[in-house]
């Protein structure tokens, strides 16, 4: 006489259910799984109840699933907000060339210390052909479009709308992906180009003000980490 258990297990090998999944998208993701850049497939699911392995009948929707090519593992949807490793290098280098070119454009370009930092700042960031004349060059588009033509005062107006807006949107989708310590050193990184030449301008300080709010954190954060920048010997 057959236990119950063995019944239950030759009901389920002639009917149970049974998700189908369709391929509807695929690219490349950060595998959570394997820990690393992959292919993925976008998947799908519908349930069918089946008999003897045959689906018959729809039992509704299983949801939508990401694939990893390599470990096969299915993950929610979400994982597909991470960068991958290729963009999020992207995006720190983007981050610290336009934190770069916000702290010159505030500070200006005349003194050769700070075009010094800032380049080996940017290059160290990973664009290795950067030049001071290449940054001059920016920042002088960048001083027009705020504003800071020759003879403007560089004090009026900081901040000025197109470069805050710059900041927003480089350094904004980035956050999410630092931990604090990711973030600070992005700030920091700015800092180190302002004093470079002395103590911080007004201006320089209202731009790095803004990039700390930009990487989400809190403005007295910001104004200790830039207090002890300062203190710190160069």
């Amino acid at each position: 006489m057959r236990s119950a258990k063995g019944q239950r297990a030759i009901r389920l090998r002639i009917y149970g259910i049974r998700t189908v999944w369709d391929t509807v998208g695929d690219g490349e993701f950060f595998c959570p799984g394997c820990g690393g850049d992959r292919n993925y497939r976008r998947l799908d699911g519908r349930r069918r109840f089946t008999v003897l392995g045959v689906p018959l009948l729809r039992r509704g929707r299983a949801g939508t699933v990401v694939e990893c090519a390599v470990c096969r593992d299915h993950f929610p949807t979400e994982v597909l907000g991470h960068p991958t490793t290729t963009r999020f290098s992207a995006m720190l280098r983007d981050a610290v060339h336009t934190v770069t070119l916000g702290v010159l454009a505030a500070g200006g370009t005349g003194s050769r210390t700070v075009l010094e930092t800032a380049v080996a700042t940017v290059r160290d960031a990973g664009l290795q052909d950067c030049t001071q004349e290449q940054l001059s060059i920016i920042v002088e588009v960048l001083a027009a479009d705020t504003g800071h033509g020759p003879g403007s005062d560089p004090a009026a107006e900081a901040c000025g709308a197109t470069l805050a807006i710059e900041l927003h949107e480089v350094l904004k989708p980035l956050a999410p992906h630092l931990a604090a310590a990711g973030r600070e050193s992005v700030l920091l990184q700015g800092a180190r180009i302002a004093l470079a030449d002395g103590p911080y301008s007004p201006a320089e300080r209202e731009v790095l003000s803004t990039v700390g709010s930009a990487l989400s954190l809190r403005a007295e954060d910001t104004a200790r980490l830039l207090a002890a920048a300062a203190r710190t010997p160069s």
